[in-house]
């Protein structure tokens, strides 16, 4: 059967769509999933300063970042390359790789994580680990395969021991976050566990209240998008009892698809 082919143990019902995916050691989950607090808004980010070169000289490296900063870059290679020419996140010093994003920036489907893990810092790809394995099982389970969607992470270096991002951490790398989806422009926005929920929307609610949920994101360029919160994969290979609402909220993003005449998609 097709769960099985994606990975499942067991089928439960297959009217309803029920499967349980198959787990990994918590040990081997590189991902972070801990708690983390709500982190400032957009707006509430104090403007430090930006040390310009001299003309003739390369990039100008930030040392903070605000929407007005940013909003010059109109590409998604230019906003890469300011993310990795940014020198106010200390997690930089000790990462091996900046992670940006993956997948199709073409695409109506934007995943949004919380930060690298030692599998993604290593190759520089957020959700290539046992996290992403699952989450490649997720998206097929829909019909998606993962170059139709498109995934970034709200910190963009790998937090020494795979710790919660501190809110001044995702503070800093928010506006970039932000920026990156007005430049991309998604029609669905699927943040993927507490921490980018909380960052993205400010709210106070955790990710367990607001999975599976519609909700709006109003940038300050007039970007508007649908919101759909997920568990992160990581956190469902720890809790067996949230694949069954996991698999919901997978059905509930296919539908807004559909809704929105994305699927199927291309």
């Amino acid at each position: 059967m097709w769960q099985m082919d994606m990975g499942a143990d067991d089928v439960i019902g297959d009217e309803a769509g029920l499967l349980r995916w198959s787990t990994v050691p918590k040990t081997a989950v590189s991902d972070n999933t801990k708690p983390a607090a709500a982190s400032p808004s957009a707006a509430s980010i104090v403007r430090l300063r930006a040390e310009g070169p001299k003309e003739g000289t390369p990039p100008k490296i930030l040392v903070a970042a605000t929407p007005a900063d940013l909003k010059n870059l109109d590409t998604v290679a230019a906003l890469e390359e300011a993310v990795k020419n940014f020198a106010g996140c200390a997690l930089k010093q000790t990462a091996l790789n900046t992670v940006f994003a993956d997948g199709n920036p073409q695409s109506p489907i934007m995943f949004v994580g919380e930060a690298p893990g030692e599998d993604e810092d290593r190759q520089g790809k957020p959700f290539v680990g046992v996290s992403g394995q699952l989450l490649n099982k997720m998206l097929a389970g829909i019909g998606l395969a993962r170059d139709q969607v498109y995934i970034t992470n709200i910190i963009f270096w790998r937090p020494p021991g795979n710790r919660t991002p501190t809110d001044h951490e995702m503070a800093a790398c928010l506006p970039f976050t932000l920026r990156h989806i007005q430049i991309v422009k998604p029609k669905i926005v699927v943040p993927l566990g507490g921490v980018a929920l909380k960052s993205l929307l400010n709210v106070t609610e955790g990710i367990t209240k607001l999975r599976g949920r519609k909700m709006q994101l109003s940038l300050d360029d007039g970007t508007m998008c649908d919101v759909l919160p997920l568990f992160h994969p990581a956190y469902l290979l720890r809790q067996q009892s949230a694949k069954r609402q996991a698999w919901a909220d997978m059905l509930t993003l296919k539908k807004m698809m559909t809704d929105k005449g994305l699927w199927p998609a291309t």
